[in-house]
């Protein structure tokens, strides 16, 4: 039900609305308007600049934590900007409202971001070319209107005549009518390569005609003949509203605070994140996500692309739709983003908020008194879901009554399909249908995590579980333990998980003690995390080396955003977390920032075709000696009055059929 069809631009008149509530709010249309006004202006950039990103250069923290309400914001924003056909690639600091360019350094060798408005342009240009006609001609397709084009990032495989180049390398598939699932039907061999500062093909890699599977296999409801019956209406209904409030982007539910920031690369963020009042996490993000295919055969080793470094999430997030994406009682956030030439484009309804009833959080019964005590939580989800090529990542964050943090990233949408001869896939992949097949992949996350356990000085701390060596202290062989030690430096701790002593990492403030006298601390609970098969010098582990831990941890530095470094298309590599720990600084009682990697490890089923259910992943934060007691003990016993015994045809055809 997600369509980016509802992304549109907004106009001048629109922009004058809502002025930002806090220094972290993102920016509006009018601060958009007013920094492209203000680069233009500028003789050193001129009318026909091209934008990356514009987005909200984030005021430090000092200055954020001295901010009340009311107070007026400071505001700036960060630009990137190009100009066509030289690529050269500049980051500019601009004064806002004033639009004044305050600071600005050209980035050599940096490329900007794939935009979306090049997606269809690179189609037709490739459409044009008579060479890939040639090559669609020799598998017996002429009607270039029917051939789909979608652009990847080209990476940097060491190709000399490559060098220096700004490149799409594309894949290209076959739609037999409208709307039809174009995923059945790939035209395998055929790659177009791009030139993205000229809009022209550089040459078309052609490495055999390999049959183009002609059998639809379709997913929208217009191709059905029938569906299963429906099961009966399951309504979430709050007929006294929602619990949470919203202030702008200022978001408050139960005892959680938070500020909820977007941006182009990152999409969704949140910032100063607190409990009860007390800091947690003063900024949380999906800060990288590279999905890495594993064969080797013809165009298909490019495959390597950085969804968040190389196209920028934000852009391809979905409008999300009322009854459809999230149930209940919703509140949306719109999303606003500059164009390439420099118009506000704006995505409607791209952040839900909503409450969920997350079961039982705590329960007890006393068989001695026959009394018990039941408490049902709820959790807090901010949401956005995004359309990168043939995938939808659905960004889930949950905040619990527990005082918990949980981070869940839904993948579904259709896999990545390559032809092969019905009946003999390759040794890299599974047949989902007859001459269709799926290569394995992994899609990496790097969630980027800037602590503030009760405050800034912070300490990382790996707890392992050890059993107790046989022996006079272990006499009946049952004794286990769990092992803290404090990680002091950057390099100690750039980590792997590690099930054997079921590892997880604690962050702590030890001069916030509880009530036993430890420090206070919250719990990192890694989820599914991955192991590389790529080596770590190859085009693909040279890119995506943070891969290689599933847990990074460094000094806070605002100029380190990025695991991957700040620039990700046609990058060497450089100036990501190896760079980032290389001094080794010291994280103890320290501003720190969490890198987690975490991902999916993705052999596809038949099962994932024509479109996959979702398979989801993510990770949680713990409260760990943060509170005194659970925290969800203060909540008041109730019970829903909407539940009801269901009829007894219910109940009795449940009873039949065992």
């Amino acid at each position: 039900m997600d369509e980016q069809s509802d992304v549109m631009p907004a106009s001048a008149a629109q922009s004058a609305v809502h002025p930002p509530t806090h220094p972290l709010a993102p920016l509006t249309p009018a601060e958009f308007l007013a920094a492209v006004a203000g680069v233009r202006a500028d003789a050193r950039y001129g009318a026909g600049i091209m934008f990356e990103t514009i987005e909200l250069c984030e005021p430090d923290k000092a200055s954020v934590r001295a901010w009340t309400p009311g107070q007026p914001v400071p505001r700036r924003a960060r630009a990137n900007v190009f100009r066509l056909p030289e690529g050269r690639l500049w980051r500019l600091i601009v004064e806002l409202p004033a639009g004044t360019v305050v600071g600005a350094r050209e980035v050599p060798g940096a490329r900007p971001m794939i935009q979306l408005e090049q997606f269809l342009a690179i189609e037709g240009i490739v459409r044009a070319h008579p060479d890939f006609q040639a090559a669609c001609a020799r598998r017996g397709i002429t009607d270039m209107s029917t051939v789909c084009v979608d652009p990847w990032s080209a990476g940097s495989i060491g190709r000399t005549d490559e060098a220096g180049m700004h490149l799409a390398h594309t894949f290209c598939w076959l739609r037999l009518r409208e709307d039809e699932n174009f995923y059945a039907h790939p035209i395998e061999g055929i790659n177009a390569v791009v030139d993205l500062l000229r809009g022209e093909v550089v040459r078309v890699d052609d490495y055999g005609v390999v049959p183009v599977p002609m059998t639809e296999y379709n997913y929208a409801a217009q191709f059905r003949d029938s569906f299963r019956a429906p099961l009966k209406p399951l309504d979430v209904v709050q007929r006294e509203g929602a619990s949470f409030t919203l202030d702008g982007h200022c978001l408050s539910w139960d005892k959680w605070s938070l500020v909820v920031g977007f941006n182009a690369r990152e999409a969704l963020t949140l910032h100063d994140i607190r409990y009860d009042g007390r800091p947690v996490v003063y900024r949380a993000s999906l800060a990288e996500m590279v999905v890495p295919y594993g064969t080797p055969d013809r165009g298909h080793p490019r495959k390597n692309v950085f969804d968040i470094g190389e196209y920028g999430l934000g852009k391809l997030a979905n409008s999300l739709r009322l009854g459809c994406d999230c149930l209940g009682n919703i509140a949306y956030l719109d999303a606003h983003l500059n164009t390439m030439t420099g118009e506000v484009m704006t995505i409607e309804k791209a952040i839900c908020i909503h409450e969920e009833d997350a079961g039982i959080l705590w329960k007890h019964w006393d068989f001695r008194t026959d009394r018990a005590e039941v408490r049902r939580g709820r959790r807090l989800v901010v949401s956005c879901i995004c359309t990168v090529g043939n995938y939808e990542y659905a960004n889930y964050w949950y905040f619990r009554q527990d005082g918990a943090i949980e981070f869940e990233m839904k993948a579904t949408g259709i896999i990545n399909t390559a032809a092969c001869p019905p009946g003999a896939p390759s040794k890299y992949g599974t047949e989902v249908a007859p001459g269709v097949e799926g290569h394995i992949h992994q899609h990496a996350f790097c969630a980027r995590l800037d602590m503030a356990v009760d405050g800034d000085a912070n300490s990382f701390v790996e707890c392992n579980t050890h059993a107790e060596t046989p022996g006079p202290a272990n006499p009946y062989g049952n004794a286990f333990y769990v092992a803290e030690t404090v990680l002091e430096t950057e390099r100690a701790a750039a980590r792997r998980a590690n099930q054997e002593t079921m590892r997880y990492w604690k962050v702590v403030n030890s001069a916030r003690t509880n009530h036993v006298g430890r420090p206070v601390g919250y719990r990192l609970e890694p989820g599914q995390v991955l192991t590389p098969y790529f080596t770590p010098d190859s085009p693909s582990g040279r890119r995506s080396s943070f891969v290689q831990n599933h847990i990074w941890v460094t000094a806070f530095d605002p100029e380190e955003r990025y695991p991957g470094g700040e620039y990700m298309n046609h990058s060497d590599g450089r100036g990501g977390l190896p760079d980032f720990i290389a001094g080794d600084r010291s994280i103890v009682d320290a501003d720190i920032v969490l890198w987690h990697v975490f991902g999916l490890h993705h052999l596809p089923r038949t099962e994932d075709f024509p479109v996959q259910p979702c398979i989801s992943t993510g990770f949680k934060l713990m409260p760990s000696g943060f509170f005194d007691q659970n925290p969800g003990i203060d909540l008041p016993p109730e019970t829903n009055a909407a539940s009801v015994l269901a009829g007894d045809a219910c109940c009795h055809a449940g009873h039949g059929a065992g």
